[in-house]
């Protein structure tokens, strides 16, 4: 039982010196000459303590360009489809649901909307 008390003893001490190793190449700098300033590429700051909130934004922005991404192809093949069968635009996106090419018209994700364009076939997903 003393042998692994001071095996786990050492490998505490041998983990402090790791850490202050650590802290200690921090707090030297990058050797940057003074009057250089460094550009954050961080869009809303480097603050660590906003970093759970930058990171929780860039997530739902990331999904909803996905899913507007999605739904804007999911529409655009069936609009696709419906061209080389019916051999023309259909006139709303109701009709592609009417005549069985999709189940339901996909709802735009939070803020955004659907604009169908039944001259050109093509549908685009922009804000409100």
């Amino acid at each position: 039982m003393e042998g692994m008390r001071g095996r786990v003893c050492a490998m505490r001490t041998g983990m402090l010196v790791a850490v202050a190793c650590v802290i200690s190449f921090l707090g030297a700098g990058c050797g940057k000459p003074e009057g250089t300033e460094a550009k954050s590429t961080n869009a809303v700051g480097s603050n660590p303590l906003n970093a759970p909130t930058d990171y929780l934004g860039a997530i739902g922005k990331a999904k909803q360009s996905s899913e507007k991404t999605i739904d804007a192809i999911s529409i655009n093949q069936a609009i696709s489809l419906f061209h080389a069968t019916e051999g023309r635009f259909p006139k709303d996106l109701n009709e592609l649901v009417a005549e069985k090419y999709m189940p339901k018209v996909p709802e735009a994700p939070y803020g955004m909307k659907i604009v169908y364009d039944p001259n050109r076939g093509q549908v685009q997903i922009v804000p409100k």
